[in-house]
């Protein structure tokens, strides 16, 4: 870092919240509205840079999504598509998920720079299911993919995207499978949607060992988490030594989440943004957000995620041991150790 208090920026606008994701749906603007709500109420909003967003350049959609697809979600504009029974874009849904894409890769362009030391992006629609030629569960356009993409152009050799939404993200794992130039790790229940995430998924050619995937058994709450961060993820990819952090921020693992089957709290979501940045050894850091659905929830989580961002301490967790947890870490590691002997 280059200064005692790190610089946080902080990416919203109003139109993140014009995105029509249909009537009663989960993903809804409101998750925004409280995630804001738990900043102010926690005094963190002070501390943090308002960034403008940007709208993603046609080039830089191009750079994970096929031109078909891109023409796809553009011609939304203006009326109600659904591209499959999760997911719907509405009259202005193109020009916030432009936004959305856009503000990831202008975090990743201002922590590069120096400009900024982190950042948090708190937009919608979310990325990670959205595949090169595919809108899906909830995504339109693959944000954090993207700002990855984003980096790579800019010369940036190592990127490390850590995903603990409670959902495998599919279009990351897809846009990097074999390219060793980023290192995906995704925590996620199993079996779950969308499906995919086994822990043999690990890459294809030279992107073989490059894709982490850590199944989780429905249950895991903070001590679980903690668990498979600080004996797996910190050491995969503090190992890998990226120049810039990337994280799918879902906070869907949350106890009261009404999608998901996990129970972490806010303490733990504070647990899991200091080991992702423990693991990338003070790199720039993104954070992105993509699920999560109980409000209030998001408004504890969110406070604690981007109190740690902004330098602030994580609460102690609770590791258990023994239990079905060690058998979980075990077939981790033998899966994984051929490609990372720092486990």
């Amino acid at each position: 870092m280059t200064s005692a208090s790190p610089r946080v920026g902080l990416y919203d606008d109003p139109l993140f919240r014009a995105h029509d994701a249909g009537p009663g749906h989960p993903e809804r603007p409101e998750r925004l509205d409280a995630l804001r709500r738990g900043l102010r109420a926690s005094g963190l909003e002070d501390a943090l840079v308002a960034c403008p967003p940007r709208a993603a350049a046609h080039d830089e959609l191009l750079r994970v999504h096929t031109e078909p697809h891109v023409a796809a979600v553009r011609a939304t504009r203006g009326r109600t598509v659904r591209f499959d029974p999760d997911t719907q874009a509405g009259p202005r849904s193109y020009e916030a998920a432009l936004l959305a894409a856009g503000s990831v890769a202008d975090a990743v362009e201002r922590v590069l720079d120096g400009r900024l030391d982190r950042a948090f992006c708190s937009v919608r629609p979310p990325g990670h299911h959205a595949e090169a030629a595919r809108a899906m569960g909830f995504c339109l356009f693959n944000n954090v993919a993207l700002g990855a993409a984003h980096a790579l152009a800019r010369g940036t050799r190592r990127v490390a995207v850590i995903d603990f939404d409670v959902h495998h993200g599919n279009g990351t794992q897809e846009a990097f499978y074999d390219d060793p130039r980023v290192l995906y790790v995704s925590s996620h229940a199993h079996p779950f949607y969308p499906g995919t995430g086994y822990a043999s998924e690990v890459g294809r050619g030279e992107g073989r060992g490059f894709t982490v995937n850590l199944p989780l058994p429905f249950g895991c709450g903070d001590g679980e988490y903690a668990r498979v961060y600080r004996e797996v993820v910190v050491p995969v990819v503090a190992a890998y030594g990226p120049e810039l952090l990337l994280v799918s921020v879902g906070f869907d693992p949350h106890r009261d989440d009404p999608l998901a089957p996990m129970r972490v709290t806010a303490r733990g979501f504070a647990e899991l943004a200091a080991a992702c940045l423990d693991a990338a050894r003070g790199r720039p850091a993104v954070f992105v957000l993509e699920g999560g659905y109980d409000l209030a929830g998001i408004a504890d989580s969110a406070a604690k995620v981007v109190g740690v961002l902004c330098g602030g301490a994580a609460d102690p967790v609770a590791r258990p041991r023994g239990g079905p947890i060690d058998a979980v870490l075990e077939s981790f590691r033998r899966e994984l150790q051929p490609y990372w002997p720092a486990l």
